[in-house]
């Protein structure tokens, strides 16, 4: 059966859950059109999920969420990645400066309250990234989320309808192994931070590298409060 066929499916029909990444990235082009949308932390892993989506559509829009507080390291890899890849990006970001927030809420990320630390991923990440979304016309929301990341994670279909949008998840099934592969393959640059032990990175307050005490890649993300930042959650 084509990928064109397909389409014409159910979209969490079995066929699409059994797709192979670049098929399914092929099916959501054909679905969603100048709806579907990339969104990217430029992370650890974010170069693979970059080069795949660019191949299927080298203009696709891609959002970043840049919350003020990444480290240089992930900036500079941004910049890497973009000119690389030649990327159509659109940078989100919350109308609250990181100066304005702490003076209105402190440093939230110090608390130890998960409250205050979903707070500052509700105005650094979740809003900007609504908004953006929205002013894009999103309809498709790809994302290069993996099912071993967190629990969470592990129960998500490889394409899930929220409301009027569809988000779609072309590598859930890919293992840490997979990854590293493809990217040798391809030759894509790693993150600098990836070469000094981080195997997750987000803000530089709230991430560190991986330690024989974690029994999880996500425990060095967050003080170890929580696995998710909030932006796959709504």
């Amino acid at each position: 059966m084509s990928v064109l066929q397909q389409v014409k499916q159910a979209d969490a029909s079995a066929d699409v859950q059994n797709m192979s990444a670049e098929e399914l990235l092929e099916w959501a082009d054909l679905r969603f059109g100048r709806g579907l949308v990339l969104s990217t932390s430029f992370g650890i892993q974010s170069a693979v999920m970059l080069h795949l989506a660019t191949q299927v559509r080298p203009n696709m829009p891609v959002i970043w969420v840049d919350t003020g507080y990444l480290p240089a390291e992930t900036y500079e890899y941004a910049e890497t990645l973009t000119e690389l890849l030649n990327l159509n990006l659109t940078v989100a970001r919350s109308p609250i400066s990181p100066a304005q927030m702490e003076a209105r809420f402190g440093r939230l990320w110090e608390s130890e309250s998960v409250d205050d630390l979903n707070r500052y991923d509700q105005i650094r990440k979740v809003e900007p990234m609504e908004r953006t979304l929205k002013e894009l016309g999103a309809t498709g929301w790809l994302s290069g989320l993996r099912s071993g990341q967190t629990s969470y994670r592990s129960a998500l279909p490889r394409v899930k309808p929220t409301g009027d949008r569809h988000r779609i998840y072309p590598i859930l099934n890919w293992s840490s192994k997979d990854v590293y592969y493809y990217m040798q393959r391809h030759q894509l640059p790693g993150h600098p931070l990836f070469y000094q032990g981080y195997t997750t990175v987000g803000d530089a307050h709230s991430s560190r590298p991986v330690t024989d005490d974690d029994s999880h890649e996500r425990d060095t993300r967050f003080q170890g409060r929580k696995q998710e930042c909030g932006l796959h959650l709504v």
